[in-house]
């Protein structure tokens, strides 16, 4: 899952906006995140029938996943600085209708090279709806609500991805897989159609703030060098990566290896994966909330939370992947999954404390395309291949152990954490001193 850290802006662009229309600003982003995820998941729900009627190998099938992770990564600076320079409003809903439209492409697609487009246009529509879309939430608000906001906005991803596997494996189960591409597509486009007509550019971003925001922008110099100066940085952007190559995987083949192990039908495991993902959810904001807590007299505990996450989710889910199928099984990847997405909150605290305040977009969007490159988008599709030479159920018991890799290098991020942090805040220090200088001249 993508994290977005909303900086400390001089102004409050709330001021003049109702809070009734704020909520509504709000609801209608949200259900697009929803719209987001569902048509980016529903097709983890009906691999099993795709497989079946083109014949597909795992590694195929994989790279239909994989591929929409792939152009997030990628593609989420461009188009984030493109929605910023042409309208945020304008931007929000050109992406919805790609995305919905390029869903409606699997709907109809006659065989894998025609599904393969479709997906890649899905990543394309989605690739940088986080980071603009918590922007136009967060400027109908208080300042003093944006960390519930943000948080709010971001778990919208979950409810989205169980919504897509469980509802496309009802659609699928009962209509036909192509309808369950199609159900999800109707949504986004109704909700993009809507969205402009409520949502208006002139109502939530004020010409005076826009020309604050660039005016701060062109401040904005040495700052991007920490997005890569420290090892401790570039060490929780791997890491977090790493750690997400198990719970992607996880999450994407979990709907087939229920179909192919446990007798289930579509629709009961996509539900059942569903159950799986929310566990997920759970663990990122338990295992965040005892990150700050056990954090706030040592910001270096963080990491060492990271290493427990990442080694107590791959025993949990070695060992679960090493039981018969049944109750227990399910019930030990439910509890590695709580803590397998437990290190999204501390990677993302680490980040926000080892880059200056001014690119804090710009760092998270860097986090961001590591958690798709090095594990949104590679895992499925290395388990896929792997899955094609062993067997699913053998290739899962394989993928925990790149958890042991994660923790690696967060152990080695630790060595220098605190030593990096310091030295961030000297630089800010000497910073004031200059701009405070530079103004008493003027």
């Amino acid at each position: 899952m993508a994290a977005h850290h909303i900086g400390d802006d001089i102004e409050d662009s709330s001021q003049g906006i109702a809070r009734r229309y704020a909520w509504i600003v709000f609801a209608l982003t949200f259900g697009l995140l929803i719209s987001d995820y569902m048509s980016r998941q529903v097709l983890n729900a009906v691999f099993p029938s795709l497989k079946a009627e083109w014949a597909l190998s795992d590694t195929q099938l994989g790279l239909l996943s994989g591929i929409v992770a792939l152009m997030v990564g990628l593609l989420t600076f461009p188009l984030s600085l493109l929605a910023d320079r042409f309208g945020r409003i304008k931007s929000l809903t050109l992406m919805a209708v790609v995305w919905s439209l390029a869903t409606l492409g699997c709907a109809v697609a006659q065989n894998y090279e025609q599904m393969f487009w479709a997906r890649f246009l899905v990543g394309v529509g989605e690739a940088a709806y986080g980071s603009v879309g918590i922007a136009v939430v967060v400027s109908v608000f208080p300042r003093e609500m944006r960390a519930t906001l943000s948080g709010a906005f971001i778990s919208g991803g979950m409810f989205g991805s169980v919504l897509g596997m469980a509802l496309g494996g009802v659609m699928a189960q009962h209509f036909g897989w192509r309808w369950a591409f199609a159900g999800m597509a109707f949504f986004g486009l109704a909700l993009a159609l809507l969205y402009p007509i409520v949502v208006r550019e002139s109502r939530i971003a004020p010409q005076r703030v826009a020309k604050a925001a660039g005016a701060a922008a062109l401040k904005v110099g040495r700052p991007l060098r920490t997005l890569y100066s420290s090892r401790s940085v570039l060490c929780a952007y791997v890491a977090s990566g790493l750690q997400l190559f198990v719970g992607g995987t996880v999450i994407v083949w979990m709907p087939s290896y229920l179909n192919r192990f446990y007798g289930m039908s579509t629709d009961k495991a996509g539900a059942v994966a569903a159950i799986i993902v929310l566990c997920s959810g759970v663990g990122m904001i338990l295992c965040g909330m005892l990150s700050d807590r056990m954090s706030r007299h040592g910001p270096e505990r963080k990491i060492s939370l990271c290493m427990a996450y990442c080694l107590g989710s791959c025993l949990l889910l070695s060992l679960a992947f090493a039981l018969p199928f049944g109750t227990a099984q399910l019930a030990l990847i439910g509890l590695g999954m709580v803590i397998a997405a437990g290190t999204s909150g501390p990677a993302g605290a680490m980040v926000a404390n080892l880059t200056h305040h001014k690119v804090h977009g710009t760092a998270f969007a860097t986090l961001t395309l590591a958690n798709n490159l090095l594990g949104l988008a590679t895992g499925p599709l290395l388990t896929g291949k792997v899955s094609d030479l062993i067997g699913l159920d053998n290739a899962f018991q394989l993928v925990p152990l790149v958890s042991i890799a994660a923790a690696a290098v967060f152990l080695l991020a630790g060595r220098s954490y605190l030593a990096d942090m310091a030295r961030l805040k000297g630089e800010g220090v000497e910073e004031k001193a200059v701009e405070a200088a530079v103004e008493a001249q003027a």
